[in-house]
C-alpha cells in the first residue's frame, strides 16, 4: 500500500487577512493611501492587488511602538485634515484633494528625517508600502507577464509567511 503524499499549501494562499492592529478608519486611510502611492502600472500589480496594507498591518502589529504610533498617528492626521479642508474621511477623498494633503512628500529629500510628523509618516508609508508591493508573491508572479525578469531575475522569490 503507498502511502498519499498531501500537497501543502500556504494559509497566506487561501484564507483572507484578519485586521488586527489598524481601526478601520485608518485601514481605510491606509488602503487609499497605498492606492495612491503605488497604483497598478501595465500588468504590474499596485499596491492593493499585491495586499500591502493587509501586510503593513500584520508588520505593523508586530513592530515597536515608536514605529506604530508613527503610523497611528500619521493616518489618524491624515483622516483628520481631509474632514477639516473636505468633510470627509481619507479614504473618500478624490485625486485632486489627495494630493492636496499628500503635499508634504514633494518636498526635496535630505539627509535627515523630516521634523513635521505628518511628513516623517507619509516618507515611511512610501517606503514601506513600495517595499510591501514589489516583495509581494503577485508582483513576483506578475514579473514574466511584463516583460521583465522582476526583482530576482525572474526566480519567483517574494517573502514567504512564518510558518
Amino acid at each position: 500500500m503507498e502511502i498519499p503524499k498531501l500537497e501543502i499549501t500556504s494559509p497566506d494562499a487561501v484564507a483572507e487577512t484578519v485586521r488586527r492592529f489598524f481601526t478601520a478608519d485608518q485601514f481605510a486611510a491606509l488602503e487609499k493611501l497605498s492606492s495612491t502611492l503605488l497604483p497598478p502600472i501595465g500588468k504590474a500589480p499596485g499596491a492593493l492587488e499585491a495586499k500591502a496594507p493587509e501586510f503593513l498591518d500584520f508588520l505593523l502589529g508586530e513592530s515597536g511602538a515608536e514605529r506604530q504610533q508613527l503610523y497611528r498617528t500619521g493616518l489618524d492626521t491624515l483622516n483628520s485634515q481631509a474632514r477639516k479642508r473636505f468633510s470627509k474621511t481619507f479614504s473618500q477623498l478624490e485625486a485632486g484633494q489627495i494630493t492636496e494633503l499628500l503635499a508634504p512628500l514633494k518636498r526635496p529629500w535630505a539627509y535627515d528625517p523630516p521634523t513635521d510628523p505628518l511628513e516623517r509618516f507619509l516618507r515611511a508609508a512610501k517606503q514601506d508600502v513600495r517595499t510591501a508591493t514589489m516583495n509581494s508573491r503577485e508582483y513576483a508572479a506578475a514579473a514574466p507577464a511584463t516583460g521583465g525578469r522582476g526583482r530576482f531575475g525572474g526566480s519567483g522569490l517574494y517573502w514567504y509567511p512564518l510558518d
